[in-house]
C-alpha cells in the first residue's frame, strides 16, 4: 500500500468545486493507495515520474515515488486547465 499525500495547492483545487465532483475525485485519490497505476493513468512526458488519471472533464496529476511507497497529489483541475 502507498501512502498518498496532497499537496496544499490541490488541496485547495478539490475544495474549489461541487460536493459531487469532491466525492468522484476523492474516490480516484484513495484508490492510488492500492494502485498508483490504474487503468488509463498516463505518464506525463519530459518527467521522471509523474502521471496523471482522468476523472471525467477532471485531472488528477501525481507523482509517485516507488522507493518510498509514497503518491503526491500535484494538481486537480479541468481539463482546459490543468496543464498551463
Amino acid at each position: 500500500m502507498y501512502v498518498v499525500v496532497i499537496s496544499r495547492t490541490a488541496e485547495k483545487q478539490l475544495k474549489k468545486l461541487s460536493d459531487e465532483w469532491q466525492r468522484k475525485i476523492a474516490g480516484m485519490i484513495v484508490s492510488l493507495e492500492v494502485n498508483p497505476r490504474p487503468h488509463g493513468s498516463k505518464k506525463l512526458s519530459g518527467t521522471k515520474s509523474t502521471y496523471r488519471v482522468r476523472v471525467a472533464d477532471y485531472r488528477i496529476i501525481y507523482e509517485i515515488e516507488d522507493r518510498r511507497v509514497i503518491v503526491t497529489v500535484l494538481k486537480i483541475a479541468h481539463r482546459r486547465e490543468v496543464y498551463r
